[in-house]
């Protein structure tokens, strides 16, 4: 199973080529060099790529975004967290599925439950509770011609 550093190393790791343009990120859940695949390590990336993505596709800038008014209404030097327009706006940059951006205390209070653990709670989840819709009939029959069609070159 993963560790919390592991999460952290998939982030370095992953900034620098998303910044330079890639357009494919290779091996999400893998441990160990890919010899080994973790359910929990695959959510984990995939919270992370999701991050980059978006840090990658820019900061809008728009009249809600600078919130001028609400610099205005709460002033220099004061409390901008408590204010609505960052309660609206605090996940904007990225939407995490599993990070917790609660506040130490409450992180604590709420279990303190790492990243790896909170990972395994939602495999468990999707496991259990994933409907997969069916292909699309069409694209089904290409398939299985496709794979017919290579069984008999290899048979």
């Amino acid at each position: 199973m993963p560790d919390a550093q592991a999460a952290h190393e998939s982030t370095i790791t992953g900034i620098l080529p998303a910044l330079a343009g890639i357009s494919c990120v290779y091996g999400a859940g893998m441990l160990e060099m890919g010899m080994s695949l973790s359910i929990e390590q695959l959510l984990i990336d995939n919270d992370i790529i999701s991050m980059i993505k978006q840090a990658t596709r820019g900061i809008a800038v728009s009249e809600e975004t600078l919130a001028l008014s609400v610099i205005r209404d709460v002033g220099a030097g004061n409390n901008f967290l408590a204010h609505k327009n960052t309660r609206d706006n605090i996940d904007y940059p990225s939407d995490p599925m599993l990070f917790d951006r609660k506040m130490y205390g409450d992180w604590a209070a709420a279990g303190s439950k790492d990243i790896v653990a909170v990972a395994h709670e939602k495999g468990i989840e999707i496991l259990n509770n994933y409907n997969a819709e069916p292909i699309d009939g069409d694209i089904l029959k290409d398939m299985r011609a496709i794979v017919a069609e290579c069984d008999k070159k290899f048979k």
